[in-house]
């Protein structure tokens, strides 16, 4: 094979190395970029003597096993970051402690101590009045507060979840690309290939998803119940929908190749924006508008009730002196039957923050399941027809069928309905049943005294039930924060990883741009001593 030969192959191969190398550094701030290296092979057609250099590739540096691993604790850095920011919200709320319902409640109780010493003072009856109206506020004002975050958790759902459907078409339009380029060209085509892998880290981001290669081309990419995105080059769409038992609540759902749609269970979705904002809303959000709520009853049942006892200044029985509603409870839309439960507070000791789950049996009981602790017990209606189940009193009515379900929210809006039910002043009962004037303070005492005492799920008091809610708020948020720490620490070691074997370092192509130059300046000089060499032969000929 001629000097000109091996030469040019050599020119050609320098072209090739340069070109990889300038797009290499071209490409250093390109997000999802994967370094790329050109490979060389000695020339097989020829002689013994050598042929020359042919480029065997353009291969793209990347690790798959290392960015799966990434892409999984991005996705659970994503949901912790999510849920972080949710968290810090309810802490920041709860916790401030001039506008606190501590310091509400215990004016509130200060108000009644006041009234204790004059139970006939317009002023200490106004006093009372005007505390209580201000705490009612402030429980109205929370209980606003976090319903107004589990609209806007529904509003975020339903973005991710179009991002989600958004990214898994452009996956599935790229598996297609990928097999026709490959079909066409037989070569990698390393940009689809690096679009598509940044896709697929996209979504990672959004939720939780497992990744598996068909037939060496393309990326089937499901969800954890193995329930697939995409499949070749066909995408499924998830569903942003009510909650069939929880209007209230967007939930998932999944629509297959048919456009049927069907429910999914949240616990399907651990990772991603969508698993921190599920995630946050049936760990934390609910927990705390239950619990605000539970303690709104509380203090409610438990005043009224000892109010009622008492007398007010005209003689007459004390009234209620707050308003709370009643509990929620939900008929499933798939139900049916025609049956519904009719709800109102029982025993106040019994009352829990939990939520329950009432699935009706055909031998006229009812499963109920304890969403807080899992706890699963039947329950028959007593001879009075009634249920009782966490200090609530249950009414059946109507005819349901079996497998019909109704959710139980004892707690879950009380709070948002708090109001002082009293207006005259006339009214406040702190006289004794007993008693026959104005001047007693019998049933103040007996009301001040509720403060002390372990009302809240028979076991804390009202300053002690608010402060297991700051509590609960503030170790969830301190937990959520201590896991991201780890997280982001894993996070940036593998994306260090991944750097030193797909990233470009700008000093290492400098140093190849300088090596592939000299390289073509060699390679230009056979071709120069290859001419050099004819021109001789013909002038010796001449």
């Amino acid at each position: 094979m001629s000097l000109f030969s091996i030469g040019l192959s050599g020119l050609s191969a320098a072209q090739n190395a340069l070109s990889t190398t300038s797009n290499n550094i071209s490409n250093v701030y390109t997000d999802g970029y994967s370094r790329q290296l050109t490979l060389l092979g000695q020339n097989a057609s020829g002689g013994g003597a050598g042929s020359g250099v042919s480029v065997d590739g353009i291969q793209r540096q990347y690790n798959s096993y290392i960015s799966s691993q990434l892409n999984q604790v991005n996705s659970r850095q994503s949901a912790l970051e999510t849920y972080q920011s949710q968290v810090n919200q309810i802490d920041d709320l709860l916790a401030d402690s001039d506008s606190g319902l501590t310091t509400l409640m215990q004016g509130f109780f200060s108000s009644v101590e006041d009234l204790t010493g004059s139970p006939a003072d317009a002023a200490a009856r106004e006093g009372v009045l005007g505390t209580s109206r201000s705490m009612a506020a402030q429980f109205r004002a929370y209980d606003g507060y976090l319903s107004d975050m589990r609209e806007g958790i529904n509003g975020q759902i339903g973005d991710v979840v179009t991002q989600v459907n958004n990214l898994s078409d452009q996956i599935a339009d790229l598996n297609k690309q990928v097999t026709l380029a490959r079909a066409r060209s037989g070569e990698e085509p390393n940009a689809l290939l690096d679009q598509r892998d940044k896709l697929v880290s996209d979504l990672g981001d959004l939720v939780d998803v497992n990744v598996q290669v068909q037939d060496g081309s393309t990326y089937q990419v499901s969800l954890s119940n193995g329930m697939p995105l995409v499949a070749g080059n066909k995408s499924f769409d998830l569903v942003a929908m009510k909650d069939n038992e929880d209007p209230s609540s967007i939930t998932l759902g999944y629509e297959d190749g048919g456009g049927t749609r069907s429910a999914l269970k949240e616990s399907v979705i651990k990772g991603g924006e969508l698993g921190g904002l599920l995630s946050f809303r049936s760990e934390t959000l609910d927990s705390a508008q239950n619990q605000l709520g539970q303690l709104a009853v509380t203090l409610a049942r438990s005043f009224n009730a000892q109010h009622e006892a008492g007398v007010d200044l005209n003689g007459d029985a004390g009234e209620a002196f707050f308003a709370i509603g009643s509990p929620t409870v939900i008929s499933s839309a798939v139900n049916n039957g025609t049956g519904s439960l009719a709800a109102e507070y029982g025993d106040v000791s019994e009352l829990t923050a939990d939520d329950y789950r009432l699935t009706y049996q055909a031998d006229g009981s009812y499963s109920v399941e304890n969403l807080g602790s899992g706890e699963i017990r039947s329950v028959l209606p007593a001879g009075d027809g009634t249920l009782s189940v966490g200090g609530v009193t249950l009414t059946p009515s109507g005819t349901p069928a079996e497998g019909d379900v109704f959710m139980l929210q004892p707690t879950r809006n009380a709070a948002g309905v708090f109001e002082v039910a009293v207006a005259d002043t006339d009214k406040i009962a702190a006289a004794d049943a007993d008693s026959g004037g104005s001047g007693d303070n019998r049933n103040a005492l007996a009301l001040l005294d509720l403060q002390n005492q372990r009302l809240v799920g028979g076991s804390k008091t009202f300053s002690g039930g608010y402060a297991s809610l700051v509590s609960d708020v503030g170790n969830r948020a301190a937990i959520t924060q201590a896991n991201l720490t780890t997280q982001t620490g894993l996070s940036d070691q593998l994306f260090a990883y991944q750097q030193a074997d797909s990233g470009v370092n700008l000093d290492e192509e400098y140093a190849n741009l300088l090596q592939y130059q000299q390289y073509y300046s060699a390679n230009a000089k056979i071709i120069e001593a290859g001419s050099t060499i004819l021109d001789t032969i013909l002038g010796l000929r001449a």
